[in-house]
């Protein structure tokens, strides 16, 4: 089985990307499960509903978020319509599982491919530089007791990359890949564990190369220079698609691959 992770969309740079990347992608490589982090599709800050179902009919089966999910407001009634629908397509976008109990929407996915496999996809935040939240350790040990797939991938949206590694060996054997999210820089740490899962502190961002993590680079510099706020938007400029490939075994959910992605605009 073959699942592809799109790295944090930024934007509409990101969504246009995908657009123009995402199709030939899935078919080169025989995608059979595709999974991406939206928390800033909506100029680079949150998630829009239209945005969501125009990225879940790109494709996208499952989309994950973060610490930016709450930015556009009107995602909270959308994530609440899908309680009591499973079969809604706002039951497959999440939220990090690890927030406040009562909290909106859901924290993780168990579904199944067009082939009939069955997938789950949880979605986590870390707590280092971070809103605190609940433990994503033992949250994780609690999720895991309650899915019945075998392909397990973990979205764990956290700033420390010893947080994100430290994750992927807690769940080493237990999960089909654990990949960081968040930082939108991508990794060159990618592996598979003895124990079969495979792991990347981040798959990096899928928008504008040419500013700061995704925003217009004068911008952030006037920030650093006079510390006054301003209105963050997003650059426009060497726009990339950053994904990571993981092969693994359907039945076992053990991944034997992993391959990070790098594509820039047609």
């Amino acid at each position: 089985m073959r699942t592809l992770f799109v790295g944090d969309i930024f934007g509409r740079p990101g969504r246009t990307i995908v657009h123009q990347r995402l199709p030939g992608l899935q078919q080169e490589h025989a995608v059979d499960l595709t999974i991406a982090n939206g928390e800033n599709a909506a100029g680079g800050f949150g998630i829009t509903p239209q945005i969501a179902e125009e990225l879940f009919e790109l494709g996208i089966d499952v989309i994950t978020t973060g610490n930016h999910i709450w930015d556009k407001r009107e995602i909270i009634d959308y994530m609440n319509s899908a309680i009591g629908n499973e079969a809604s397509l706002a039951r497959r976008l999440l939220r990090p599982a690890n927030y406040p109990a009562g909290s909106p929407g859901f924290g993780w996915y168990e579904g199944r491919t067009r082939s009939g496999v069955a997938y789950a996809v949880i979605n986590l935040q870390g707590r280092v530089f971070m809103a605190h939240n609940d433990d994503p350790f033992r949250l994780a040990d609690k999720l895991l007791k309650q899915v019945t797939a075998k392909v397990i991938v973990v979205d764990m949206h956290a700033e420390a990359t010893s947080e994100k590694l430290s994750l992927g060996w807690y769940l080493e054997g237990r999960a089909t890949a654990v990949l960081g999210t968040h930082t939108h820089v991508p990794t060159a740490d990618e592996q598979v564990l003895t124990g079969g899962t495979a792991v990347q502190t981040d798959v990096g961002m899928t928008g504008p190369y040419d500013g700061v993590i995704g925003v217009q680079k004068e911008l952030i510099l006037q920030r650093f220079l006079t510390n006054m706020p301003s209105r963050f938007e997003p650059a426009t400029g060497d726009v990339r698609l950053c994904a990571t490939l993981i092969d693994c075994d359907a039945e076992t959910g053990r991944s034997t691959a992993v391959q990070r992605i790098m594509l820039r605009e047609s």
